[in-house]
């Protein structure tokens, strides 16, 4: 048995950037909370980043670690990794052993010379539901890192039936907050979906219209569950 979580600061900045608004100012601060808490408490995970898009570039928002950052290069100067895969199919990306993605000689390559034996790219969405970044592990220890690419893939395809063991506490942190961040996803599509049947409207009016009606600094979730209930009754 694994000791109670100490606390729930991880999975709390996941459900907090699941309900912001794309375009909030507090977006790129919870970002980086995002990334140090993961390179802090998740024990599989020795370094790691945050992947954006900015205009037609890609960047690292914001790292643990100088090797992260490495690593994220030489996807960018490739354009190709799995961490822009990530971030442009919405999918997670595990790459259990680095050295054999031969699909990204660049990565593979930066990657082992700097220790990296196993990454996991995980897509990162704010209110929109589209993703807004890419969260990249990356670990030393392949098979200390096999079981989090097992569980996070499995919170991504929920209808598997495959139970797989529990982990330490701050991997419990971000599967918990991933697995919540996916819920108020689906809730505030559900909301679009009224908002687009109700006003005829295409699914961006609908959200610039939940945008509109949440109160600035509450989440849209919110708003969301409001908007479901009132349609329920």
């Amino acid at each position: 048995m694994f000791p109670p979580l100490p606390d729930h600061e991880l999975r709390e900045a996941l459900l907090a950037l699941a309900g912001l608004p794309d375009e909030s100012p507090a977006l790129p601060a919870q970002l980086s909370t995002i990334v140090r808490l993961s390179a802090e408490v998740v024990d599989p995970v020795d370094f790691a980043s945050i992947t954006v898009l900015a205009g037609e570039r890609h960047h690292t928002h914001a790292s643990s670690s100088e090797v992260a950052v490495a690593v994220d290069l030489a996807q960018y100067a490739e354009d190709a990794g799995p961490c822009l895969l990530a971030l442009h199919s919405g999918e997670t990306v595990g790459v259990p052993d680095v050295a054999g993605a031969v699909v990204w000689p660049g990565f593979r390559d930066v990657a082992w010379r700097n220790g990296v034996r196993a990454s996991l790219s995980i897509p990162l969405f704010a209110g929109s539901g589209v993703p807004v970044a890419g969260l990249n592990l990356y670990s030393r220890d392949a098979a200390h890192m096999r079981l989090l690419i097992q569980r996070v893939q499995s919170c991504y395809h929920a209808g598997s039936p495959q139970v797989l063991p529990r982990m330490d506490a701050g991997s419990e942190q971000l599967l918990a907050g991933l697995a919540g961040a996916l819920h108020s996803r689906d809730l505030v599509q559900r909301a679009l979906g009224v908002l687009m049947e109700r006003d005829d409207v295409p699914v961006g009016s609908a959200y610039r219209s939940l945008v509109e009606a949440t109160e600035a600094g509450a989440p849209l979730t919110d708003t969301a569950t409001v908007i479901l209930c009132q349609y329920a009754s």
